[in-house]
């Protein structure tokens, strides 16, 4: 990684630049801070202050992963996970009209946006490592229920970078504040890059959706029950205790590995651990529902969890979202 810095900065390898600006949302760490929430939330902001964004994507874990999928936007857009990967699948959901750009070259992506969809701006997802790219606003989040003190790098822990590397982000977000001491982690990234703008953001539960059918399901009908939760996510920790601190009744726990694509076998270990528990109901989360298999069947109802972002400083970061890419587009 510093070797590819080092190559990038001194011009050996070339950084190539769109047209429009690009808003880079990425992390140091591999998945857990909240970062697709997010990625829908600007590119709802950036949509209400009438821009035309388009999502530049890598696609982890989907099929054949070197082509170029163009997921075009419309209010039917059905996206396979299995084909687009779970992130892009979940964005397409959620922002039927926005396009989303699925390659590893996005700066390829971001040309057939620019030529086929007029993009005003670009979102590139998990963007802080993927220097090839010129951006105009790096976007780092941060959770605060990370211990900073845990930086091992890949392959013996889960960053990606130092922490030194934030001295390159030019915002900073700290993620999953209700879990943490999101304070002293501030207090380490102003020390760090007194330059960053920092904001703050929570993770509000904002309701249950049958997994079955994708139907909304009160969230007062499972207070009361036993629940068991699973989740393949880069943080399992900080979900199992969103839960909780949201009301359910946990009983019964499983971890899979981040953007796991779940098989019958493991669905069926799942429903006996849960039977075991005495559990009511299952509960996991969103990306994960995107990944159960096409022909999955639960003996007993399994919901996902709907959750929103929530910046403390909600218009100031709405209002410097805009006045960046404002600014971004004229310097361009």
């Amino acid at each position: 990684m510093a070797l590819r810095h080092v190559a990038y900065r001194r011009g050996w390898l070339k950084i190539r630049r769109l047209n429009r600006p690009v808003v880079s949302v990425g992390n140091l760490s591999v998945g857990g801070t909240g970062k697709t929430p997010l990625v829908i939330l600007m590119a709802e902001t950036l949509l209400a202050g009438g821009h035309r964004p388009c999502i530049l994507t890598r696609g982890y874990g989907r099929r054949g992963g070197k082509g170029v999928i163009v997921l075009e936007p419309g209010p039917d857009r059905v996206a396979d996970p299995r084909e687009v990967g779970d992130e892009p699948a979940a964005l397409a959901r959620a922002l039927p009209n926005v396009p989303i750009i699925v390659s590893p070259d996005r700066f390829r992506g971001g040309i057939i946006g620019e030529q086929r969809f007029q993009a005003t701006v670009h979102l590139l997802d998990d963007g802080f490592q993927h220097l090839a790219l010129y951006r105009d606003l790096d976007v780092v989040l941060l959770d605060v229920t990370s211990p900073l003190s845990d930086l091992a790098l890949l392959p013996a822990g889960r960053w990606r970078e130092p922490f030194s590397a934030l001295r390159r982000a030019h915002w900073v977000i700290l993620t999953r504040t209700e879990l943490g001491d999101a304070g002293g982690v501030q207090g380490r990234v102003q020390a760090l890059n007194p330059r960053a703008r920092i904001f703050r953001c929570s993770t509000k539960f904002a309701g249950l959706v049958d997994a079955r059918n994708g139907l909304s399901e009160p969230h007062a009908n499972l207070l009361r029950k036993k629940a068991a939760a699973f989740c393949g996510i880069g943080n399992p920790a900080a979900f199992f205790a969103d839960l909780r601190s949201w009301g359910f009744w946990v009983v019964a726990e499983s971890v899979f590995p981040d953007h796991h694509v779940y098989r019958r076998h493991e669905l069926d270990n799942i429903f006996a651990l849960a039977r075991s528990a005495g559990a009511e109901a299952i509960l996991t989360t969103q990306k994960d529902a995107m990944n159960l298999p096409p022909d999955w069947n639960a003996p007993w109802p399994l919901f996902a969890c709907c959750i929103h972002p929530e910046i403390e400083e909600k218009m100031e970061f709405e209002r410097a979202l805009l006045a960046e890419v404002e600014a971004a587009r004229r310097a361009n």
